[in-house]
């Protein structure tokens, strides 16, 4: 080792932080708040599999959302609205047999809570026993209140999601954005302190105001999770096949792609299908003999 190499020790990130602190045990709701607490904001992805919950974990993401966007990006449907019970359980057991550190957070899907806390109670301990995760996320304000406190009091971790609530699309008429005007802002810092209130651990702004979701990550002591919020919040999470550019088509406004996937993996097709064709693959050393 020369003399401008960092040390072993220089090179380990503190045990305080999230990335790469943590590395004999899951990530839990107690390192979210000390981070928020430090100022350390951290990121979360959706996954719906094994091998790519796998990949997001050893590239330290703390915590990995199964989204019921699954239903959109994985399932074939228009909307999150068809996703079931089985079809999270099956999905968010996969992602917990293929992390070892993050946070696996699971959606709770339309239907599956809205009747009543103890509908929302029974499906979430379905989550937690039978695909082991680690929280809950279910959406909606001050009228999932009742349910996210029973569910804490029971000992399930919530992250709530308030602002655009896509289990809501068609109540909404589309994807708009949320809290413009002082009517509708009002209301969402009402819907933010209700779930804090209530007990949720974190609570995710979708497609607000920049500056209102400044306001209620400043005004909440539980972090916030931004997706189309800005850059003010505690937190970002997106959809990893946007974030990858594998979603084919336009995406939101709010999402940055870091790779193009879609045209990657399209390439590795047409040149697999060209080698058939032409008899090269598969070669000798592709055969058994």
């Amino acid at each position: 080792m020369n003399a401008s190499s960092p040390s072993p020790a220089q090179n380990q990130a503190s045990p305080a932080t999230l990335y790469g602190g943590v590395t004999n045990r899951r990530v839990t709701v107690r390192d979210l708040a000390a981070a928020k607490q430090r100022g350390e904001k951290w990121s979360m992805l959706t996954a719906y599999d094994a091998l790519t919950a796998g990949v997001f974990d050893e590239a330290g993401i703390p915590v990995l959302l199964v989204g019921d966007s699954a239903g959109n990006c994985h399932l074939g449907y228009e909307t999150t609205v068809p996703v079931t019970m089985d079809q999270m359980v099956m999905l968010s057991a996969a992602v917990v047999r293929g992390t070892k550190r993050a946070m696996v957070v699971a959606d709770l899907p339309f239907g599956s809570y809205q009747e009543s806390p103890a509908q929302a109670m029974h499906n979430a301990a379905r989550l937690m026993k039978e695909a082991g995760v680690g929280a809950v996320k279910l959406e909606g304000g001050e009228r999932s209140a009742r349910s996210i406190e029973l569910l804490t009091e029971a000992g399930v971790p919530v992250m709530a999601h308030i602002g655009l609530t896509p289990q809501s699309v068609y109540a909404l008429g589309g994807y708009p954005v949320q809290g413009r005007g002082d009517e509708a802002a009002h209301q969402l810092l009402r819907d933010a302190k209700a779930v804090q209130q209530a007990g949720a651990f974190s609570v995710v702004l979708e497609a607000v105001p920049a500056e209102l979701a400044k306001q209620v990550t400043e005004q909440l002591a539980i972090p916030t999770v931004g997706i189309g919020g800005g850059p003010d919040t505690d937190a970002q999470v997106l959809v990893w096949t946007d974030m990858a550019g594998m979603t084919a088509g336009r995406v939101p406004k709010f999402v940055k792609q870091y790779a193009n996937l879609r045209a990657v993996l399209g390439d590795a097709a047409r040149a697999y299908a060209e080698d058939v064709r032409a008899g090269t693959f598969p070669a000798a050393e592709h055969s058994f003999h």
